[in-house]
């Protein structure tokens, strides 16, 4: 919905997608005001808020103003994560790892991360980094890689850049055997659809101080 309309109204929670302009600074963005007066009223509007990929660096930096970093090469692939917070209802039914692919050319110091008291981070990639990062009070999780990715998501990324002659590898874990001929492995379904079940149940429906009338309003319990 508009912006305009959508600042008006309460949201038990909201997700604010990647973007493919990481290798842009965020004040060139034509649409990074608008993204910062989001993250703004999502702090009184919105009980928890998930931000993606691009989002989650524009989000750690208008927040905590921690700054991204460009990489040598891009982070492509499907990579392990080691779960760090293990009793965090976000992992509930969770293995100690789990794998989610990555697809950006820029990362997030995770020396500014750990050393930042306002942030937890929950889950850890050796390659790829601080991959699930939350706020102290859990209404913002930062997640740097893509569990709503498709089985064949990184297959169009990577055939789309090479039409383009652009320099881009293989995405690493992906292909089996490392032939683009074959189909892609799927190893990070299970992961995704307990993420987002536990992030709905834990830290949208039930810590909501919003109950909905008949008619679909909004209002605060006790009122």
């Amino acid at each position: 919905i508009p912006s305009s309309e959508l600042y008006n109204q309460k949201f038990d929670g909201m997700l604010i997608t990647g973007a493919p302009v990481e290798q842009i600074e965020f004040e060139d963005v034509d649409y990074y005001d608008e993204f910062c007066q989001i993250q703004e009223w999502s702090k009184t509007n919105v009980t928890s808020t998930i931000n993606i990929c691009w989002a989650s660096q524009a989000a750690l930096y208008y927040h905590y103003g921690i700054d991204k970093e460009q990489l040598n090469q891009k982070c492509f692939g499907v990579f392990s994560h080691q779960i760090v917070h293990k009793k965090e209802p976000l992992f509930r039914g969770f293995d100690d790892t789990f794998y989610a692919p990555h697809s950006r050319h820029t990362k997030i110091n995770d020396v500014d991360i750990e050393e930042n008291p306002d942030l937890d981070v929950l889950a850890f990639s050796k390659e790829a980094g601080a991959t699930i990062i939350a706020s102290k009070n859990r209404k913002n999780f930062f997640v740097t890689c893509h569990l709503e990715y498709e089985r064949m998501r990184l297959d169009a990324e990577f055939k789309r850049d090479l039409d383009k002659n652009l320099d881009i590898q293989i995405p690493k874990n992906y292909y089996p055997h490392d032939d683009i001929n074959e189909i892609p492995n799927l190893s990070w379904r299970m992961a995704s659809q307990l993420f987002y079940s536990n992030w709905i149940n834990y830290y949208v429906y039930q810590e909501s101080p919003y109950i909905i009338d008949q008619i679909g309003n909004y209002h605060q319990e006790g009122n």
